[in-house]
């Protein structure tokens, strides 16, 4: 395994659109575990392949929970609205204000190409719909309601 530079504010790789993953290979498998070894050397609990610069649709989360690999995400049920602070490992020392669902559910793959569902609430679910958006060339800043001052994040 190997750490991955994470891209940062201003990269244009954090507006484009993903491509699918069509091939499921030991490849796949070295770059989803760098995804999940430099997710968690910045401390993050989630981390989306275009923020390590590259176009696939590929995401990794552990909000405490234990590791998830989404390959080919997409949100197929929301409920429910929470609105809570956010940040981004390619946006260190933004926070904002974001309106999410409480509860998602995701149809996704795994990295042997076998298709299952998963469900989350609160931060699990709110991580979902943040790495997803990821894919899809849409930052958590363009979401925010307002950013927070460095002072509110403390209260």
């Amino acid at each position: 395994m190997a750490l991955r530079n994470i891209v940062k504010k201003g990269d244009d790789v954090l507006t484009k659109m993903c491509r699918p993953v069509e091939k499921f290979d030991e490849k796949l498998c070295t770059l989803l575990d760098d995804m999940y070894e430099t997710m968690e050397d910045a401390n993050g609990v989630g981390l989306a392949a275009p923020q390590v610069g590259l176009l696939r649709r590929i995401v990794v989360i552990d909000v405490g929970e234990g590791r998830i690999e989404l390959i080919n995400p997409e949100i197929i049920k929301t409920s429910g609205e929470q609105d809570g602070a956010e940040g981004c490992l390619s946006f260190p020392g933004e926070f904002g204000m974001v309106k999410r669902p409480m509860s998602v559910t995701v149809r996704a793959q795994d990295r042997n190409g076998k298709t299952f569902e998963i469900s989350g609430t609160e931060l699990l679910a709110r991580a979902f719909c943040h790495e997803i958006d990821h894919l899809n060339g849409v930052c958590f800043v363009t979401r925010a309601s307002r950013m927070l001052e460095p002072d509110e994040l403390e209260s």
